[in-house]
């Protein structure tokens, strides 16, 4: 989740970002969702960035300790493909949008014996 304060519609400065508050610690209603667009800069703060107990470098520490950053509310349809079952309603749905896939991709899901 983010804390911030609204610059513009939609964008954000972003005063901290926090992983997994519960409800109650919750700074905003506005989810990291883990798409950046990112400038050169971040490479040396990961550099210095210390890792966690499992020792992997997160990110999002290294995020805190740019100088600015900023957040766009994204609108639209959100697909979380970390989760396999996630995964697949993304690849299924985007393929039945796509022209070149759509109708053979569509004949396919129908020869399928569903439900058993």
């Amino acid at each position: 989740m983010i804390k911030g304060h609204r610059v513009e519609e939609r964008v954000w400065e972003v005063e901290d970002l926090i992983e997994k508050p519960s409800p109650e610690a919750a700074p905003s209603d506005l989810a990291i969702i883990g798409r950046y667009v990112l400038t050169p800069e971040i490479f040396p703060v990961l550099a210095e960035t210390a890792p966690d107990r499992r020792g992997e470098i997160q990110l999002t520490d290294g995020l805190r300790r740019l100088p600015r950053l900023y957040a766009y509310e994204f609108e639209g349809k959100r697909y979380d493909t970390g989760d396999k079952l996630g995964f697949l309603k993304a690849t299924v749905e985007f393929a039945l949008t796509r022209p070149d896939l759509a109708d053979a991709f569509r004949d396919y899901l129908r020869s399928l014996r569903l439900g058993g």
